[in-house]
Protein backbone atom coordinates (compact mmCIF):
# COMPACT_ATOMS: atom_id res chain seq x y z
CA UNK A 1 0.00 0.00 0.00
CA UNK A 2 1.36 3.67 -1.23
CA UNK A 3 0.43 4.77 2.52
CA UNK A 4 2.42 2.86 4.97
CA UNK A 5 3.37 4.42 7.89
CA UNK A 6 4.76 3.73 11.49
CA UNK A 7 1.96 4.00 14.23
CA UNK A 8 3.00 6.02 17.31
CA UNK A 9 2.93 2.78 19.74
CA UNK A 10 4.85 0.36 21.32
CA UNK A 11 6.39 -2.52 19.78
CA UNK A 12 8.04 -5.88 21.67
CA UNK A 13 11.30 -4.67 19.41
CA UNK A 14 13.00 -1.61 18.78
CA UNK A 15 13.95 -1.65 15.18
CA UNK A 16 12.17 0.79 12.78
CA UNK A 17 11.55 -2.58 9.83
CA UNK A 18 8.74 -3.02 7.69
CA UNK A 19 6.78 -5.18 10.15
CA UNK A 20 6.25 -1.92 12.32
CA UNK A 21 4.22 -0.28 9.77
CA UNK A 22 0.29 -0.12 8.73
CA UNK A 23 -1.95 1.84 6.95
CA UNK A 24 -2.64 5.23 8.20
CA UNK A 25 -6.09 5.03 8.97
CA UNK A 26 -5.38 1.47 10.84
CA UNK A 27 -2.45 3.27 12.50
CA UNK A 28 -4.72 6.28 13.44
CA UNK A 29 -7.02 3.86 15.06
CA UNK A 30 -4.42 1.37 16.41
CA UNK A 31 -3.07 4.14 18.25
CA UNK A 32 -6.49 5.38 19.99
CA UNK A 33 -6.82 1.52 20.82
CA UNK A 34 -3.86 1.25 22.91
CA UNK A 35 -4.27 5.14 24.49
CA UNK A 36 -7.49 3.75 25.59
CA UNK A 37 -6.27 0.37 26.50
CA UNK A 38 -3.52 2.36 28.85
CA UNK A 39 -6.16 4.24 29.88
CA UNK A 40 -7.72 0.99 31.56
CA UNK A 41 -4.12 -0.73 32.95
CA UNK A 42 -3.40 -2.70 29.92
CA UNK A 43 -0.50 -2.22 28.00
CA UNK A 44 -0.47 -3.51 24.57
CA UNK A 45 2.50 -3.75 21.83
CA UNK A 46 2.78 -4.30 18.39
CA UNK A 47 4.21 -7.72 17.40
CA UNK A 48 3.75 -7.95 13.18
CA UNK A 49 2.08 -5.22 10.88
CA UNK A 50 2.63 -4.70 7.33
CA UNK A 51 4.40 -7.93 5.70
CA UNK A 52 5.16 -8.18 2.18
CA UNK A 53 4.48 -11.36 -0.23
CA UNK A 54 8.59 -12.16 -0.06
CA UNK A 55 8.32 -12.16 3.72
CA UNK A 56 5.23 -13.86 3.66
CA UNK A 57 6.69 -16.74 0.97
CA UNK A 58 10.13 -17.04 3.63
CA UNK A 59 7.74 -17.44 6.53
CA UNK A 60 5.07 -19.90 4.89
CA UNK A 61 7.81 -22.04 3.46
CA UNK A 62 9.17 -22.61 6.99
CA UNK A 63 6.29 -23.46 8.32
CA UNK A 64 5.87 -26.15 5.51
CA UNK A 65 9.02 -27.35 6.21
CA UNK A 66 8.58 -27.36 10.05
CA UNK A 67 4.76 -29.11 10.21
CA UNK A 68 3.67 -29.31 6.81
CA UNK A 69 1.27 -28.19 4.20
CA UNK A 70 -2.26 -28.96 5.86
CA UNK A 71 -1.16 -27.96 9.50
CA UNK A 72 0.79 -24.87 8.00
CA UNK A 73 -2.52 -23.89 6.35
CA UNK A 74 -4.42 -24.08 9.48
CA UNK A 75 -2.37 -20.90 10.73
CA UNK A 76 -0.11 -19.13 8.06
CA UNK A 77 -1.76 -17.65 4.64
CA UNK A 78 -0.10 -18.36 1.85
CA UNK A 79 2.26 -15.80 -0.03
CA UNK A 80 -0.10 -13.28 -1.76
CA UNK A 81 -3.39 -14.13 0.75
CA UNK A 82 -2.05 -12.55 3.69
CA UNK A 83 -3.79 -9.76 5.54
CA UNK A 84 -0.84 -8.31 6.53
CA UNK A 85 -0.26 -7.61 3.25
CA UNK A 86 -2.57 -4.86 3.33
CA UNK A 87 -1.31 -2.99 6.29
CA UNK A 88 -4.72 -3.27 7.64
CA UNK A 89 -3.58 -6.02 10.10
CA UNK A 90 -1.45 -6.40 13.23
CA UNK A 91 -0.75 -9.10 15.93
CA UNK A 92 -0.36 -7.54 18.81
CA UNK A 93 0.58 -8.65 22.55
CA UNK A 94 1.09 -7.04 25.45
CA UNK A 95 4.47 -4.47 26.15
CA UNK A 96 6.40 -7.55 28.02
CA UNK A 97 5.85 -10.05 24.76
CA UNK A 98 4.82 -12.60 26.91
CA UNK A 99 2.27 -15.14 24.63
CA UNK A 100 3.29 -13.17 21.31
CA UNK A 101 1.35 -14.95 18.43
CA UNK A 102 1.19 -17.80 20.87
CA UNK A 103 -2.24 -19.58 22.04
CA UNK A 104 -1.63 -18.80 25.58
CA UNK A 105 -2.13 -15.40 24.60
CA UNK A 106 -5.70 -16.14 25.03
CA UNK A 107 -5.70 -16.36 28.59
CA UNK A 108 -4.48 -12.57 29.11
CA UNK A 109 -5.81 -9.52 30.33
CA UNK A 110 -4.43 -8.47 27.00
CA UNK A 111 -6.53 -10.67 24.81
CA UNK A 112 -9.94 -9.84 27.11
CA UNK A 113 -9.46 -6.37 26.41
CA UNK A 114 -8.95 -6.55 22.91
CA UNK A 115 -11.75 -8.85 22.77
CA UNK A 116 -13.91 -6.59 24.49
CA UNK A 117 -13.12 -2.99 22.90
CA UNK A 118 -11.50 -3.38 19.53
CA UNK A 119 -14.47 -2.83 18.22
CA UNK A 120 -14.71 0.48 19.34
CA UNK A 121 -11.61 1.93 16.94
CA UNK A 122 -12.38 -0.38 14.01
CA UNK A 123 -11.11 -3.31 14.46
CA UNK A 124 -11.95 -7.30 14.67
CA UNK A 125 -10.39 -10.36 16.13
CA UNK A 126 -9.97 -11.57 12.73
CA UNK A 127 -9.88 -15.36 13.66
CA UNK A 128 -12.57 -15.62 16.21
CA UNK A 129 -12.47 -19.22 18.63
CA UNK A 130 -15.06 -21.32 17.19
CA UNK A 131 -14.85 -20.22 13.66
CA UNK A 132 -12.38 -21.82 12.07
CA UNK A 133 -14.50 -23.94 9.58
CA UNK A 134 -15.30 -20.35 8.05
CA UNK A 135 -12.36 -18.39 8.01
CA UNK A 136 -9.83 -21.61 7.70
CA UNK A 137 -7.48 -20.37 10.30
CA UNK A 138 -7.07 -21.48 14.29
CA UNK A 139 -8.19 -19.10 16.92
CA UNK A 140 -5.60 -15.94 16.57
CA UNK A 141 -6.63 -13.43 19.20
CA UNK A 142 -3.89 -11.80 18.81
CA UNK A 143 -4.61 -10.67 14.98
CA UNK A 144 -6.82 -7.84 14.55
CA UNK A 145 -7.89 -6.30 11.23
CA UNK A 146 -8.69 -2.75 10.84
CA UNK A 147 -12.29 -2.62 9.24
CA UNK A 148 -13.69 0.79 10.39
CA UNK A 149 -16.01 1.15 13.47
CA UNK A 150 -19.47 0.21 12.26
CA UNK A 151 -18.39 -3.04 10.48
CA UNK A 152 -16.21 -3.87 13.37
CA UNK A 153 -19.39 -3.03 15.46
CA UNK A 154 -21.58 -5.03 13.32
CA UNK A 155 -19.52 -7.97 13.23
CA UNK A 156 -18.79 -8.37 16.84
CA UNK A 157 -22.45 -7.43 18.20
CA UNK A 158 -23.81 -10.11 16.03
CA UNK A 159 -20.73 -12.50 16.99
CA UNK A 160 -20.19 -13.60 13.04
CA UNK A 161 -16.49 -13.31 11.09
CA UNK A 162 -16.02 -10.95 8.57
CA UNK A 163 -16.52 -13.65 5.81
CA UNK A 164 -19.98 -13.94 7.40
CA UNK A 165 -20.40 -10.42 7.50
CA UNK A 166 -19.98 -9.79 3.81
CA UNK A 167 -22.15 -13.34 2.66
CA UNK A 168 -19.26 -14.91 1.56
CA UNK A 169 -18.64 -17.85 4.19
CA UNK A 170 -18.03 -20.81 2.09
CA UNK A 171 -16.92 -23.06 4.71
CA UNK A 172 -13.26 -24.71 4.22
CA UNK A 173 -13.58 -27.56 5.92
CA UNK A 174 -16.15 -30.40 6.99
Amino acid sequence: PPDLVYPDVAFTFSEKIDKRKMRKVAADALKELFDAAKQDGVFLAGVSGYRSESRQTTLYNNYVDRDGVKAADTYSARPGHSEHQTGLSIDVSGTDGKCAAESCFAGTKEAKWLADHAYEYGFIIRYPEGKESITGYKYEPWHIRYVGKDIAEDVTKKDITLEQYFGSAVPVSK
